[in-house]
């Protein structure tokens, strides 16, 4: 039976961190298990390619589907997951942001010393290395490459400017000193290539002979020794047989929000009732496993633009798609090089509020149902999303079976509190969109459209059409020993 010092469980955003870090003892032996493969196609390196990596399940995406949410007309929502090497931050949209500095204030507030702001910004900027170099906000020297937003599309920065012209702060760096308003989006994005965290960290340390990657490895339970966890049982993909790894000092769990909690109850580690459903010893109650599921609810609101300067015409035809492809493959140039998505805000629904509690997206190409669904016509979209949202849903089992996916119900609107917030976000871009500043890029509005107009009707869209704008959090959450 093989043995290493560490057992990493998932190469996702967190894995590939965790493994650089650690084999940078030459003493320490790591083990990497990724359920996927690694990250070689065109499409992860390719900023265009994330459409195609979003819409569908493949080799890049888990492609889960919640229950059915009974706040949404019982819709069964698509949930992109990534997998592979960077895992999510090798399919997600590139955009760099950071949490409000008061989200971290909280927390510290909640007792987790060594979370303030002022606590976790060195890390920050140790891990950055940002276009142009780094200031008090930004590092300039770390792995993970970011840089500002460049596309020359008039799209963004008119948006900026309606935003200003609506009565809306304008900030130049979210991730700086004013985090609300409308500004541009800083991207992980390096020489026209997506800087995932499998290229800023996991690559570099793949040369180390103290660092062992195993891809297809899907991870069925934590083994449990005398309340120690000392290793991990995984399926090969290959071979479809299971093996055991031992772990002399600890295993590190790091397969994201809807995984992470699947394989704690596999190992026979949460609630005992769902444990019991499925047969499964219990290890350690735990009743908070799975639980206090949290996600970014959003609705796309798009309107025609009269020029042919958006996703549509610039990508209109085989025949361009498949120059954008090969511009990009052999020169690494034109369109491939962006994700169409280089604007937005954070909001306030409430002027009481001391923090954004809404986020906008502005794409320029008209967004619905993930970019599955192709409308032809020229226009741009304002994502609009919830970002503190007062339901709590839950991830749990179907079966027994690691190779099932496991059981997601979001628990989306369950307040009156969210369904205001997100009723007034589709208010606020309204009065945006109405500024003299898009007049020369903005026609007919189209989703939802002008005849949506009382709370009724507007909360009424929102069931029929918000989904997940992909991110979830809290399934296993931080806390003191002794937190449920």
């Amino acid at each position: 039976m093989d043995r290493y010092d560490y057992v990493i469980i998932g190469a996702g955003s967190a894995g590939c961190v965790l493994a650089n870090r650690l084999t940078e003892d030459p003493q320490v032996k790591v083990l990497l298990l990724e359920a996927g493969g690694k990250d070689n196609s065109i499409l992860v390196k390719m900023p265009a390619g994330v459409g195609s990596l979003i819409g569908k399940a493949g080799t890049y995406n888990w492609g889960f589907w919640t229950e059915a949410e009974p706040n949404l007309e019982n819709r069964k929502l698509w949930w992109p997951r990534g997998k592979g090497w960077g895992g999510s931050s090798s399919i997600n949209g590139m955009i760099y942001i950071r949490g409000h500095a008061r989200d971290y204030d909280q927390w510290r507030q909640m007792g987790l010393q060594g979370w303030s702001y002022r606590d976790v910004l060195p890390y920050f900027k140790r891990s950055e290395a940002l276009e142009g170099g780094g200031d008090a906000w930004h590092g300039g020297e770390g792995p993970l490459k970011v840089s500002k937003a460049s596309t020359p599309n008039p799209i963004y920065s008119a948006t900026i400017e309606a935003g200003r012209q609506a009565g809306f702060k304008v900030t130049s760096d979210f991730n700086g000193f004013q985090q609300e308003g409308w500004g541009p989006y800083q991207l992980t994005i390096h020489d026209g290539q997506r800087w995932s965290a499998a290229r800023g960290y996991l690559h570099p340390a793949l040369a180390r002979p103290n660092l062992t990657c195993i891809t297809g490895a899907r991870t069925s339970r934590i083994v449990i020794e005398d309340g120690r966890a000392s290793g991990v049982e995984y399926i090969d993909a290959k071979s479809g047989q299971k093996k055991v790894v031992q772990a002399a000092r600890e295993v590190l769990l790091s397969a994201g929000a809807v995984q992470s909690p699947q394989i704690l109850l596999l190992s026979g580690i949460g609630d005992p009732e769902e444990l019991a459903r499925f047969g499964i010893p219990v290890v350690k109650a735990l009743k908070g496993v799975g639980a206090n599921l949290q996600d970014h609810l959003d609705v796309c609101m798009s309107w025609e633009c009269p020029q042919p300067i958006t996703a549509h015409s610039l990508r209109k035809g085989l025949v361009k798609t498949l120059a954008i492809g090969m511009n990009y493959a052999f020169f690494g140039k034109g369109l491939g090089r962006q994700q169409f998505l280089e604007s937005g805000a954070f909001l306030k629904s409430r002027p009481d509020l001391d923090r954004p509690d809404l986020q906008v997206h502005t794409v320029a190409a008209i967004m619905q149902d993930h970019g599955k669904v192709a409308v032809p016509k020229d226009g741009f979209t304002f994502h609009i999303c919830q970002l503190r949202p007062e339901s709590r849903g839950r991830i749990g089992l179907r079966s027994a079976n690691p190779l099932d996916d496991p059981a997601i119900l979001a628990n989306y609107l369950a307040t009156e509190e969210d369904r205001r917030a997100l009723r007034e976000g589709v208010r606020m871009m309204r009065k945006v969109a109405a500024q003299a500043a898009l007049d020369p890029y903005r026609t007919e509005e189209l989703f939802p459209g002008k005849d949506v107009e009382t709370d009724e009707q507007i909360d009424a869209w929102i069931r029929q059409h918000a989904e997940t704008i992909y991110h979830p959090v809290g399934t296993c959450k931080m806390g003191a020993d002794g937190d449920e």
